[in-house]
């Protein structure tokens, strides 16, 4: 069996080299010779996932671990590559490849002549190598790994367009947000190797998934436990960083549909899914999940309604349903959240990939009757005061306030401390050199927005 699971992985490391060494030779590929390596990496990948599951049916203990070796193996750390193929890996998986699968195909049509179509479909590589790598990680140094693989082309695709300056900037703001959420998951494997652990097997128990055991003291769950909360509400946008998720819309929308409303937005829940038997250790730390899941939804579900593109109310139904998930893992559920992944993944990549066309069937609508689609009043327009529809709405259409917030109250404090740390740094070095001393490095200050720069 170690030799599908190792197809499995060697799959996207294919693709990804067949698309991007000629890109670093400037050499650019037919767009049917890309066409070709998608779909054999597709239906290969797929393929050997599917054999694996099919292996795993019978097993009283489906989990198989392959080893890589270890890729750093210095006195008091290894970096120790292993691959888990179980109850959780296995579908995730799956539903990596298949869709995809599916964008791919879509976007083959899509991106057809766009100038930047083999740049498209290396990122959606490094994506699809991010993404197989983290489901099938067996230690936090190889999730962490497969995690950065997919904040780089998130951000990087968000950018896509880059001859316009809002896609740079949205871009960057994603990118700032993953930064956090990385370092959250930087820290949490750095406590885990202070704790004496890094493999999930040891960590979380050797019996297959969900039945694990943890071996780690309650204190040690809620400690690594809130890190690894702080990296899944980073990547899944969950409050207070949900102001990225809107911003990502800017990239094409076949990356839209894979990224955020199927698979990337997915993985705080499942970063959660994979350490359940850890979580199970801290009763606050279960409560404070259950709470953070239940606060973002309601959040997503008041911003969507007053949102004015079709993608973005997308996106944030698709985080309604991803925070609904969150709060099912704090109460203790692990099959639903599973089922509810797989579920929502497939209804938001149909929703995102039918939207453009949607529009249009609604402006045939709109003139087969002469008129505008009628309006229904909702339920809560009956029964909510006029002042209080009025200040919801405001909240909404300023989708809570979060990026002033943060603004205001974080990224201002930290960049002033920096910029006075700075200052203090030229004064001594001038005052050491007698003079200018670093005269070459005088940049004039800007006095824009914050968010020419975000």
């Amino acid at each position: 069996m170690a030799w599908l699971g190792e197809a499995v992985i060697i799959c996207p490391v294919a693709l990804l080299c067949a698309l991007g060494i000629p890109s670093l030779l400037s050499r650019r590929l037919a767009e049917t010779t890309i066409n070709r390596f998608l779909q054999s990496a597709m239906v290969i990948g797929l393929a050997a996932s599917t054999l694996m599951l099919c292996m795993m049916l019978p097993m009283t203990n489906p989990h198989v671990a392959v080893e890589l070796g270890n890729w750093v193996s210095i006195p008091g750390y290894e970096f120790h590559l292993k691959l888990i193929f179980d109850r959780l890996s296995v579908p995730f998986v799956m539903l990596s490849y298949i869709l995809c699968g599916t964008i791919f195909a879509f976007a083959s049509r899509y991106m057809h002549r766009e100038p930047g179509y083999n740049r498209f479909f290396t990122l959606n590589a490094v994506f699809l190598l991010g993404m197989v790598t983290t489901s099938l990680a067996g230690t936090i140094e190889t999730l962490f790994a497969g995690w950065e693989l997919v904040g780089l082309s998130s951000a990087l695709l968000v950018a896509f367009f880059h001859e316009r300056p809002a896609p740079v900037r949205n871009g960057l703001r994603v990118w700032c947000v993953y930064r956090v959420s990385d370092a959250a998951l930087l820290i949490a494997a750095l406590t885990l190797h202070h704790f004496g652990h890094s493999d999930f097997e040891k960590v979380l128990g050797i019996e297959s998934w969900p039945g694990g055991r943890a071996t780690v003291s309650e204190y040690e769950a809620l400690v690594v436990g809130l890190l690894l909360l702080l990296a899944a509400a980073g990547k899944s946008a969950l409050i207070p960083f949900s102001g990225w998720l809107p911003r990502a819309m800017e990239g094409p929308t076949p990356s839209s549909a894979v990224f955020y409303g199927a698979l990337s937005v997915h993985l705080g829940a499942f970063l959660l899914l994979r350490v359940s038997p850890m979580l199970e250790k801290s009763l606050t730390l279960r409560i404070i999940i259950v709470c953070l899941g239940l606060l973002t939804a309601i959040y997503a579900a008041i911003v969507g309604r007053a949102q004015t593109d079709i993608k973005s109310a997308i996106c944030f139904a698709s985080l309604t349903q991803v925070a609904i998930i969150v709060a099912e893992i704090g109460f203790g559920l692990r099959f639903l959240p599973l089922v509810h992944i797989l579920g929502n993944g497939c209804l938001r990549t149909l929703q995102f990939v039918r939207a453009p066309t949607l529009l249009q069937d609604y402006r045939q609508l709109e003139n087969a009757i002469g008129d505008r689609l009628p309006r229904l009043s909702g339920f809560w327009d009956s029964i909510l005061p006029y002042g209080v529809r009025v200040w919801l709405y405001r909240f909404a259409i300023e989708r809570g306030y979060l990026d002033v917030v943060i603004d205001n109250y974080i990224v201002d404090p930290f960049v002033a401390v920096f910029r006075w740390c700075d200052g203090m740094e030229r004064r001594w070095t001038d005052y050491l050199s007698g003079g200018r001393s670093r005269e070459s490095d005088q940049v004039t200050g800007s006095h824009g927005s914050l968010e020419e720069f975000l």
